[in-house]
């Protein structure tokens, strides 16, 4: 990062996060145009990153006074023909007014070690095909687009409907 390092700490999320690292997905939501999107909640997360038997997991980088100025949440994926475990990176965010600080690079390379130092050997995520600037940012760093594949979802009377085909 290009600040000095007293300044801010790239860590693991701890209790106390949740509320910035909420603003966060809220930013991005509205950055995405679809502000009203949101349901999650600062107890959600804390039972989400820090219940009994967390199932997603977020690095952030703060600033001073514990401000939350970016973060990076993710889960493990499994891969039935490595037979390894990876890393989804579910949300990559920076404050607008913080971008071209590094922060982004460094969260995107302190997964890559974990997946590293894991064993795992794949780091994946979704962009939107208009988010040209991240699309860019990323090629920069060296991801592939995965272009014969595409991402599917059943939500809502769908879920539902399928659910009760079972």
């Amino acid at each position: 990062m290009t600040e000095p390092a007293h300044e801010t700490e790239l860590r693991r999320a701890r209790p106390g996060d949740e509320a910035g690292i909420l603003a966060c997905i809220q930013a991005l939501a509205d950055y995405e145009e679809e502000p009203d999107a949101v349901d999650n909640t600062v107890e959600m997360l804390t039972a989400t990153l820090f219940g009994d038997d967390p199932r997603a997991f977020a690095f952030v980088v703060a600033g001073p006074g514990e401000e939350i100025r970016a973060i990076a949440i993710w889960f493990l994926t499994y891969s039935t023909w490595t037979g390894k475990h990876g890393i989804w990176l579910e949300d990559l965010y920076v404050h607008e007014q913080y971008r071209s600080h590094g922060y982004g690079v460094a969260l995107l390379s302190a997964l890559a070690e974990e997946c590293v130092r894991r064993g795992y050997p794949r780091l994946e995520w979704t962009v939107l095909d208009w988010n040209e600037p991240a699309i860019g940012f990323y090629r920069a760093l060296g991801a592939e687009a995965m272009e014969e594949w595409t991402t599917r979802r059943v939500t809502g009377e769908a879920l539902q409907a399928l659910a009760e085909r079972a």
